[in-house]
């Protein structure tokens, strides 16, 4: 094997948790090279949710570096496995998404991940499996069932957690890991991604291509990203997420409230610094680490909306949190100079999604209102020009009066 390709497959395994297997990745990409022929790297993506948040990228950025490397990202939106739901990581049966709210949800995934992918036509193909598992017939999906055992499927832990818990198992549920690796024998995938969560069904991927008479696809799993919270994984259902949407500002202040011993996870996962650059920055006698932070807050909002943006960014967060300052940028929200509790004022202000979360954010002491600290949630706020309303540390509104 070359020293081209050795140096290719470390730089790939950089940051994954397993690769089945090394030696085969580097044959098949010691293969295309000789043939002058692009690898064809796999990802399947639900559309269970209409965001992206880092947690996805960990994955996304992989598959740009087989793209750098010249292959080709398939992007497979999985809007017909998305109507059985995949069992992964649930102990009960994932309700089935309407027609409708797959689309919806297909395009947003699309237009983020369009973030972090090369979206060329020549570094990007984005299939939709209803092409071809909608046109399986009775006897395909009998044939394709017969691929796999019982015994097989409840090696899968969270079949067998709750097979032995009593809990029920609906016979569709099996069929999604045989969906899902069916779509690797149509696209005729090369390796397939995926967090550690969906190797299970990967590796059905490899069993069934091998079925076909095609060799088998390389599984690269990658580690699931640790939330804000530094406990649970990065989910916008946990609220320790930082969606690639989220402005400069917020991105920025979200990856400065993370641990310090979270930063060489993110450092390693979310960047493309060298490791011995990263280990310099996290390594306290060599580095200050807000001053790690603060690089690593620049370098993930950069990626995503320049470094000039990062930049000021920085410096807002500097102003506000360091200098106790209001930021110069902040939302302009034109109300009535009518009376309302303050939890109506936050949810006329957009700054919370519910009552729910309003009072929750003031019992935790998190609202003020020009200055002050709101006690009650059904204490009555009148609108002024030029009032300051804050949740948390991160989210300003400036009300006009209409």
């Amino acid at each position: 094997m070359s020293d081209e390709i050795v140096q290719a497959v470390e730089a790939l395994k950089r940051g994954t948790v397993e690769v089945y297997t090394e030696a085969e990745l580097g044959e098949r990409l010691a293969r295309a090279a000789h043939a002058g022929r692009q690898m064809r790297i796999k990802l399947g993506l639900d559309p269970t949710s209409p965001d992206i948040h880092l947690g996805h990228t960990v994955v996304l950025r992989k598959m740009r570096q087989f793209q750098d490397m010249g292959h080709k990202a398939v992007l497979i939106i999985g809007d017909y496995t998305a109507r059985v739901g995949d069992p992964t990581g649930q102990n009960t049966t994932r309700p089935m998404l309407s027609g409708e709210q797959i689309e919806k949800n297909a395009q947003t995934y699309f237009d983020q991940a369009g973030h972090i992918l090369d979206t060329s036509e020549d570094k990007l193909e984005v299939r939709y499996n209803s092409e071809w598992l909608s046109k399986l017939t009775l006897i395909d999906l009998i044939k394709l069932t017969s691929s796999m055992t019982v015994a097989q499927m409840l090696e899968r832990d969270t079949f067998e957690l709750r097979y032995k818990a009593g809990d029920p198992i609906g016979i569709h549920e099996f069929l999604y890991p045989l969906m899902q690796g069916y779509d690797s024998v149509m696209i005729e995938s090369d390796v397939e991604l995926g967090g550690t969560d969906q190797t299970f069904n990967n590796l059905v991927g490899r069993d069934l291509q091998r079925l076909n008479d095609q060799p088998p696809q390389i599984v690269i799993t990658m580690p699931i990203l640790v939330g804000l919270d530094g406990v649970e994984k990065m989910s916008k259902s946990k609220n320790n997420y930082v969606g690639v949407t989220d402005p400069p500002s917020d991105m920025f202040g979200k990856v400065m409230s993370i641990s310090d011993e979270m930063m060489e996870n993110y450092y390693t996962l979310l960047t493309d610094l060298p490791t011995e650059e990263i280990a310099t920055l996290v390594d306290p006698a060599q580095t200050h680490p807000k001053e790690a932070k603060v690089r690593l807050g620049k370098t993930i909002v950069a990626q995503f909306y320049g470094p000039e943006l990062a930049e000021v960014a920085a410096a807002e967060f500097e102003k506000v949190f360091a200098k106790g300052q209001l930021p110069d940028d902040m939302p302009e929200i034109a109300l009535p100079a009518e009376s309302l509790s303050v939890k109506q004022l936050l949810t006329a202000c957009k700054l919370v999604e519910s009552g729910g979360e309003a009072k929750r954010l003031i019992a935790q002491g998190g609202v003020s209102i020009n200055g002050q600290k709101a006690t009650d949630p059904n204490t009555a706020v009148t609108p002024e020009a030029g009032m300051i309303v804050q949740v948390g540390k991160r989210r300003f509104a400036k009300l006009t009066v209409s």
